[in-house]
């Protein structure tokens, strides 16, 4: 049997020497890189790869996007369903200040939310790996590039004509030009693919075909078309009947009607949600207790208010201009800050028009309401906000102690480098 005893009785200072000097030289290393990674993109790699690693196998143990923390409580990341366009919209951020507007973090879920749609797709050959390819680029030009060599394969791939809506357009009008004609080859792709009986890959025609027109609704709704965006959002609702994107859509729908003043249609789009039990969301309970709080007597309204108040304490904070809003992410945390913002960004003018509502929302919100989330969750919701937001969940500074560490490690290894000697009298 092996003795640890007469190993360990073996080893001499010189090896703990070299030890020590070679974890020194490797944590700087380490150190180093992590720096370099911060300032470029904003966030920790080594958190990173964690995250992403927790999230993976958290996600089987639940629902699609859910996953679940070490105390219980549930983290779910959905797609912001009114996220902007990375070319018209997102880009601006940066091309005025030089500001990152998504971490990559949050682009990293999208990538693998794009990645999904083409699992269940036919062979395309040359298109399919250029398509596969786009999704994974960091930069956006390489993502571009990838996009156009696969359009150049296949003309009227659908995937490919969303990314460079996304990323290329230059406005709202250019991204929704080229999103209708990926609904056309969508369209296409999909009768073709139902005559051919490849059940698979009708399905994923079809989960693009819904995201390609919610953001061509959406893009209507950005030129001020309300009624053309009310008008898909309300057929995309139907289609979608009882699946998850559902609740996507239905935000989309109650934030346009409010935005028309089709105050009553928006009550109608709840009693409906209500009826059939689908999952509250930030978007649905806000707006219930908007609309009790406008007109309606003040005890039922208060109600109202304290139950979406209970489910995401956030909100409040920005509908009341308490913090300052920046461009929501493209993904969100279920009863998170990072829902909050999102929700804020396009609610925000609803609240400021319903002035009894807002007076109400301040003599009802707690000071300090105790986040619902757990530790994992508030984790990932600070990897979603940018740094830059100063998230209530806690900021994302810059490491500042990395320099020191650095330099201690430097100092560790030359010091046992130069004078090994010195060391080992001292051990």
């Amino acid at each position: 049997m092996w003795d640890s005893s007469t190993f360990l009785g073996a080893l001499t200072p010189k090896f703990y020497v070299a030890l020590t000097g070679t974890s020194s030289l490797i944590s700087g290393l380490i150190l180093i890189f992590e720096w370099w990674y911060f300032r470029k993109y904003g966030t920790s790699f080594i958190e990173q790869v964690k995250w992403m690693s927790l999230s993976t196998v958290w996600a089987g143990w639940g629902s699609w996007g859910a996953t679940r923390s070490p105390e219980g409580s549930e983290c779910k990341v959905w797609r912001n369903p009114t996220a902007l366009l990375r070319g018209a919209e997102y880009a601006r951020l940066w091309a005025a200040a030089r500001t990152a507007p998504l971490t990559y973090y949050d682009m990293n879920l999208s990538a693998q939310d794009h990645q999904a749609w083409l699992a269940a797709a036919p062979a395309w050959g040359g298109a399919d790996e250029a398509l596969a390819r786009a999704w994974r680029e960091r930069e956006p030009a390489a993502r571009v590039a990838a996009a156009r060599a696969a359009l150049r394969l296949r003309p009227d791939c659908a995937a490919a004509l969303l990314l460079l809506a996304e990323e290329d357009a230059p406005t709202v009008l250019e991204a929704e030009r080229v999103l209708r004609r990926a609904w056309r080859a969508g369209e296409a792709s999909l009768r073709a693919s139902a005559a051919a009986g490849a059940g698979g890959a009708a399905r994923r025609e079809a989960a693009l075909l819904a995201h390609v027109k919610r953001r061509v609704a959406m893009c209507a709704r950005r030129l001020g078309r309300l009624k053309d965006a009310t008008r898909l959002f309300r057929e995309l609702w139907r289609e979608a009947g009882g699946a998850p994107q559902a609740l996507q859509v239905r935000d989309n729908l109650l934030e346009v009607l409010l935005e028309q003043g089709s105050y009553a249609d928006a009550q109608a789009v709840l009693a409906r949600c209500e009826d059939a039990a689908a999952p509250p969301t930030a978007t649905a309970l806000y707006t219930a207790a908007l609309l009790r709080a406008r007109t309606g007597p003040e005890p039922p309204a208060t109600e109202a208010l304290r139950l979406a108040i209970e489910f995401n304490p956030y909100v409040p904070a920005y509908l009341l201009e308490m913090r300052s809003l920046t461009l929501p992410p493209e993904h969100v945390v279920r009863r998170g800050d990072s829902e909050a913002l999102a929700y804020a960004f396009w609610h925000l003018r609803h609240w400021r028009r319903a002035d009894p509502a807002l007076r109400l929302l301040a003599a009802t919100v707690r000071p300090r309401a105790p986040p619902p989330l757990s530790a994992a969750a508030r984790a990932v919701d600070r990897e979603l906000l940018p740094p830059h937001h100063g998230s209530a969940v806690g900021a994302r500074g810059a490491p500042a102690l990395v320099p020191l560490g650095v330099a201690l490690c430097v100092l560790t290894t030359l010091t046992i480098t130069l004078d090994p000697r010195g060391v080992l009298s001292a051990l």
